[in-house]
């Protein structure tokens, strides 16, 4: 199976469209403003997309076969209390505590209608015909109930990719995400037909995430020697999202990053995103005896100094992983810090790199210090000219064999 970025383009501007048409006939069924959050298609790991579903939360699925232009399993998920106002709202029921039959009926309709619009929206791209199952009803706290007889599912260490929308009613606190599971060699159909060149093998890009989760493994060994803290880092997913959709990620609140050019095979940026009090807990974790403070408006010199540190340190994991294993060269520059509010902490490097090409390699990762867990966004944004023939050219069997040992310069004033 193939690929190239115009294929997964056309993916993702499916699962956009599909993610509009399905919250316009949420709107108009239940009679409340809805708006799509950033839809992105995910390559993840089975073991992931089962903790997906095992956070503890009890959920609602609606779930349909789909056959014809593109074959699978589609499933719109909610928890358990956005269900039962979805089902308050369409009954005119004061309050539904549980699912009888007569609210079972009724998520059912609505999840028919959300799974439909997309569906539609899908077909309409592909230019079409999807045929849809009538909708099964799911309930759980586990990924068992939702994933069973889902034969696409992944094994554990398997990557696939996962199509992922999320829709939300305005005024309310109800959400809800929609998964597609493709069949396999519908999809390889679908990607030969889309393809506009040679593209790259499957297996290669799953080279490159796991690439990425050896890099993040020198990440975690070469802060732990710097800092004598004992370090983590786990890369949960990687995605492939829209350019101009990275913004929308960032609503409200201060973000503090670090961004580098990097030259080479490939050739790129790279751009590490904390929010503002994961960034904080990045400098007590560095910098135990720092002056910062939750309170304070900035950060000093020693920390920025510490964000851009680790940002360096990771830069440097990643990348000279990256180029041992692909026997080359990669450069990069020395870090720009960022600390600014929502997107506008993104927008300038978006924009510039929007000048060349439309979508980014997103990998969402977890770095853990000292006790301390905290979110960090890592945006990998090759040329895609340059990812192609770096990823071509890679010899899968030596991701295993070659050492990722990362050799970094101390930033000047660290």
């Amino acid at each position: 199976m193939r690929l190239d970025v115009n294929a997964l383009g056309t993916f993702y501007r499916m699962a956009r469209e599909g993610a509009g048409l399905s919250a316009g006939r949420l709107t108009k069924m239940a009679g409340v403003d809805t708006r799509v959050g950033v839809t992105k298609l995910n390559f993840m790991r089975g073991s992931e997309i089962r903790r997906n579903f095992e956070d503890g939360v009890e959920k609602v699925g609606i779930r349909v076969d789909i056959s014809g232009g593109l074959e699978g399993h589609a499933v719109v998920v909610f928890d358990r209390q956005s269900a039962l106002e979805i089902v308050e709202m369409l009954v005119a029921d004061d309050e539904v505590e549980a699912f009888d039959e007569m609210s079972r009926s009724a998520a059912k309709e609505v999840g028919q209608v959300i799974n439909n619009g997309f569906i539609d929206g899908w077909a309409d791209v592909l230019e079409t015909v999807i045929d849809v199952s009538t909708p099964g009803f799911i309930e759980g706290t586990s990924a068992e109930p939702f994933l069973a007889d889902v034969d696409e599912t992944p094994d554990e260490g398997d990557l696939a990719l996962l199509f992922e929308s999320q829709i939300e009613a305005v005024g309310t606190e109800i959400a809800f995400s929609h998964y597609l599971f493709p069949e396999r060699e519908s999809m390889a159909q679908l990607l030969e037909r889309l393809r506009e060149n040679d593209g790259i093998e499957y297996d290669k890009l799953d080279g490159f995430d796991r690439m990425a989760e050896q890099g993040a493994e020198e990440v975690a060994k070469t802060a732990t020697s710097l800092t004598g803290i004992e370090t983590g880092v786990e890369i949960r997913r990687l995605n492939f999202v829209s350019l101009e959709a990275i913004p929308q990620e960032f609503v409200g609140g201060k973000l503090v990053g670090v961004a580098f050019e990097f030259d080479g095979t490939p050739s790129g940026y790279l751009l590490f995103m904390f929010d503002e009090e994961s960034a904080r807990e990045v400098v007590k974790a560095m910098v135990p005896t720092g002056t910062e403070s939750p309170e304070e408006e900035g950060f000093d010199e020693m920390g920025k100094s510490a964000i851009m540190e680790l940002g360096n340190i990771m830069a440097s994991g990643f990348l000279d992983g990256w180029a041992n294993v692909l026997d080359t060269t990669i450069d990069h520059s020395t870090p720009e810090f960022i600390h600014d509010i929502g997107a506008a902490a993104v927008d300038p490097v978006v924009v510039g790199l929007g000048q060349n090409q439309e979508f980014a390699f997103v990998f969402d990762t977890v770095i853990t210090a000292a006790g301390r867990q905290f979110d960090c966004e890592v945006y990998a944004i090759p040329d895609e000219e340059d990812l192609e023939r770096a990823l071509n050219n890679l010899d899968v069997g030596r991701i295993e064999e070659t050492p990722t040992t990362a050799e970094f310069d101390e930033i000047e004033g660290t």
